[in-house]
């Protein structure tokens, strides 16, 4: 984790690039902020390098190409095992994230996209062979993501 105070510059590039890093160009962050592009290329590299912004992913609808299983699992792992048993997780054919929960029981939710139920039924089955216990399985219908608003400038 970085340990890095975040100016306002900092923390407007941050708000950007979360509501949406493909349509905000770094020209346009600069001009919000009258500051040089090049100023904010430097602040972005900064970021990554600190670890502060870790990657940049696309927002995909599933039922929209065509896979209507995109399924949450609910999973218990023993608190020692969490984190080495999420990261194992991953890699399953199928699952694209992994979230650790910070409590004893349902630590570990597991984001999956599947065309059938075989495929649901198979992931099942690897997570419970990793050492994972499936408590529930929920199928998402839509999801909604918002920009932190503790990063927005200050008007």
């Amino acid at each position: 984790m970085a340990d890095r105070d975040l100016d306002e510059l900092d923390r407007t590039i941050l708000h950007a690039l979360q509501s949406d890093a493909r349509k905000m160009s770094t020209s346009t962050i600069a001009d919000r902020m009258d500051v040089a592009a090049s100023t904010v290329r430097t602040r972005i590299r900064n970021l990554e390098e600190a670890g502060i912004i870790t990657g940049y992913h696309a927002a995909v609808d599933y039922e929209a190409a065509g896979y209507q299983l995109h399924t949450l699992i609910t999973c218990n792992a023993p608190i020692p095992e969490r984190e080495r048993l999420a990261r194992e997780a991953v890699e399953i054919e199928g699952v694209v994230a992994v979230r650790e929960v910070m409590t004893g029981n349902e630590n570990v939710h597991v984001e999956v996209v599947g065309s059938d139920g075989d495929d649901l039924s198979r992931i099942g089955r690897e997570l419970d062979e990793l050492g994972l216990e499936v408590e529930d399985e929920d199928i998402i219908r839509n999801e909604y993501v918002h920009a932190y608003s503790g990063f927005a400038a200050e008007e």
